[in-house]
């Protein structure tokens, strides 16, 4: 028995595959990125549209009381609001232990020894400063603006 002369050739490799489209799992994974990137963005943008609503507020109670001492009502009473997202209790504090309360968390202490003593008992006084009422506004806004933003 003879056999043919068999004609071998070289075995040929495929084409590569071309690097677009992209494999349905490329798709998927660049979905779901996109997906968590615009849930950031639309969680931040959710969050500034909430801090300068309550910016707003401040401002806004705080603009509408009359004098210094309703000024101070306000701010104190915006502030014991404040102080229930972060402690159910913590609105019914009374004097240096509000204060104390009001300067947990922040640098120095603007409340126990700063300008912002005044809202211990500057709505109950007949007459009260207009500076001093000034002086407390900026520390009792960046409170209440981190009050707001605690979760119990």
């Amino acid at each position: 028995m003879t056999m043919p002369d068999l004609v071998l050739r070289d075995i040929h490799q495929p084409a590569t595959p071309p690097w677009w489209p992209p494999a349905a799992g490329w798709w998927w994974l660049g979905a779901a990125l996109l997906a968590v990137c615009l849930a950031l963005l639309g969680w931040r943008l959710l969050r500034a549209w909430r801090r300068r609503r309550w910016r707003r507020l401040f401002d806004d109670e705080v603009a509408q009381a009359g004098d210094a001492a309703a000024r101070l009502a306000a701010m104190s009473s915006l502030l014991r609001r404040a102080a229930r997202r972060s402690s159910a209790d913590a609105d019914r504090l009374q004097g240096e232990d509000w204060l104390s309360f009001l300067d947990s968390g922040l640098p120095g202490a603007p409340f126990t020894e700063g300008p912002g003593r005044v809202l211990r008992d500057g709505a109950f006084r007949p007459s009260v400063e207009e500076l001093e009422a000034d002086a407390a506004y900026p520390f009792a806004r960046t409170r209440f603006l981190a009050l707001m933003e605690r979760r119990r």
